[in-house]
């Protein structure tokens, strides 16, 4: 008897712990993007079309959680075919030597702020990157358990081997070197 009442202690506290839990992304309410200055005076943006994620967490607020993303450089579109097909050029991205950019890393909690510390891999060239983390919170839809997160880094191309450097008339770069990354995601958690 004093075996199954340590049983049913074991699972009523065991029921308060949270499992772990895998969320996707709803492709169809989420955006990978970028912005970059364009002639100084200006900014261009752009997406990438074809990505996936996951995030895995142990913690209903996210905190530790584990994030991966991968997006296919031939799907970048900045509303712009030419501009679209030099980007994809050994110029850039060289997008058939380096089909992928990728993340991995950890949604880490510092009070009531996020970030997203993990290693950023771009053009072959792995770096660290953090991002500043808007956690929008979750909510149960009816059909399924929703989250949303905004997320905002910026690199510089130059550190991932997108050297493409000409020159404005007065001597400014075309295309300047910081890129802000602005990710805005809706996660589904799995079943």
């Amino acid at each position: 008897m004093k075996k199954f009442q340590l049983f049913l202690v074991a699972l009523v506290l065991g029921t308060g712990a949270y499992a772990q839990t895998t969320w996707s992304i709803d492709k169809v309410h989420s955006k990978i993007g970028f912005s970059v200055t364009h002639m100084v005076v200006a900014e261009t943006e752009g997406v990438f079309k074809d990505y996936d994620g996951k995030v895995v967490s142990n913690s209903a607020d996210f905190n530790g959680a584990e994030v991966s993303f991968t997006a296919k450089v031939a799907s970048i579109n900045t509303e712009n075919e030419r501009r679209d097909g030099h980007l994809k050029s050994p110029d850039f991205f060289d997008a058939e030597k380096h089909p992928e950019i990728t993340f991995k890393g950890n949604l880490v909690k510092e009070g009531n702020k996020y970030k997203l510390k993990g290693d950023f891999t771009m053009k072959g060239v792995t770096k660290k990157v953090d991002f500043d983390v808007t956690y929008g919170g979750s909510i149960n839809t009816g059909r399924g358990e929703k989250a949303g997160f905004k997320l905002n880094a910026t690199i510089n191309r130059q550190d991932y081997g997108l050297t493409w450097a000409n020159k404005t008339p007065s001597g400014e770069m075309v295309v300047a070197d910081e890129v802000q990354l602005i990710i805005k995601v809706e996660l589904d958690k799995q079943a």
